[in-house]
């Protein structure tokens, strides 16, 4: 019997039965196809992929069309896991139209099960117009990766009680808004707790210690398959970067050397005909 994808009750569920959820990150078919086997419950097609698919040194590049171009591939390689679509940079600051237009193209074209979007209270407007036209959206708080960079940085958010409270009420704002679900990154424990607290929707943390519903990582990092620093709060469960050079290097070497392909890995034709070529 086929396997029915995760949607968002069933997240929900998860949450108010006290399951932690799993989510991680996934760009093309076999990361896909291997989370999905693996069991994760949600899959993030982040605009993070800018940096791990096509080379940027930021997300800031992407565009909507990669987003879209990416998002296809994860959803045919997964038959369970929820998949979640970032919106990238540019695609839904303009006007609530072409965010709307947007997102409706991650989900129709894409094949998102939801659409992610970074911002606090300033996004609550358009999260709640997502809501009213059916089209489930992730409330991303604390660390901003698309902006980061732009205003203050990669840093811990919540460390004083100013900036704690602003978060929870952030986190509230959403939740009134329609938000099926909040991730929250770097932000400090005690502050994640209590946001898990108050809201009655699932709350996935990224660096934010271990009170949240759920927990997500890139899984380039959890793998071992990061070129860059990893982030403080990464745990590596795999070195799958030093492995799969090892098997190229012993691929080079060995054709380099004439030791492959061998016999066995060759067609030969039937030796009555081989010798009527010859």
């Amino acid at each position: 019997m086929t396997k029915q994808r995760l949607n968002i009750q069933d997240i929900q569920q998860k949450k108010d039965s006290g399951e932690k959820l799993v989510m991680v990150t996934a760009y093309d078919y076999t990361m896909a196809r291997l989370a999905d086997q693996a069991g994760a419950d949600l899959l993030l097609v982040g605009d993070s992929l800018g940096l791990f698919s096509l080379g940027y040194d930021s997300p800031l590049p992407v565009t909507i069309e990669d987003m879209v171009y990416h998002t296809r591939p994860v959803a045919r390689g997964s038959g369970r896991a929820l998949i979640v679509t970032d919106m990238p940079y540019g695609s839904y600051q303009v006007s609530m139209q072409q965010a709307l237009a947007n997102a409706l193209l991650l989900i129709q074209e894409g094949g998102a099960g939801a659409v992610a979007l970074e911002g606090g209270k300033d996004i609550a407007p358009l999260i709640e117009q997502l809501r009213l036209r059916n089209i489930p959206a992730m409330a991303h708080i604390g660390l901003q990766p698309q902006t980061a960079a732009l205003w203050d940085g990669h840093r811990t958010h919540g460390m004083d009680e100013d900036s704690a409270w602003a978060l929870v009420e952030a986190a509230q704002a959403l939740e009134v808004a329609g938000a099926c679900a909040v991730l929250v990154e770097c932000v400090t424990a005690e502050v994640a707790k209590l946001i898990t607290e108050r809201l009655d929707i699932p709350v996935i943390g990224v660096g934010s210690g271990r009170h949240c519903d759920g927990q997500m990582l890139r899984s380039h990092d959890l793998l071992g398959l990061s070129e860059e620093a990893r982030p403080y709060y990464v745990r590596q469960f795999a070195e799958g970067g030093p492995l799969l050079l090892a098997g190229l290097q012993a691929f080079c070497e060995e054709v380099r050397n004439g030791g492959f392909p061998a016999e066995e890995h060759s067609y030969p034709m039937a030796e009555d005909e081989a010798k009527r070529l010859y």
